[in-house]
């Protein structure tokens, strides 16, 4: 599974997260949505995966692993 709590409580987001994880992704959001997620171990996030992050607004730990959402996810310079 790549959708996951830890011991810590926090929600670990790690390799790909096909669209399949995203039930799973909201009922552990749903259940502590004071969790952080910690998405720098992801190499591949499924835009349903990203949509419930930008929905339910956890708390982000770290950079994110998936190359294209980093690129486009970070604030752009103005």
């Amino acid at each position: 599974m790549s959708v996951v709590r830890n011991e810590a409580g926090t929600i670990v987001l790690s390799g790909a997260c096909p669209v399949a994880e995203a039930e799973a992704l909201l009922r552990l959001l749903q259940e502590t949505p004071e969790a952080p997620v910690d998405w720098t171990r992801s190499s591949h996030l499924h835009s349903a995966i990203l949509q419930l992050i930008l929905a339910m607004g956890p708390e982000l730990l770290g950079p994110c692993g998936d190359p294209f959402v980093a690129r486009w996810s970070l604030p752009r310079a103005v």
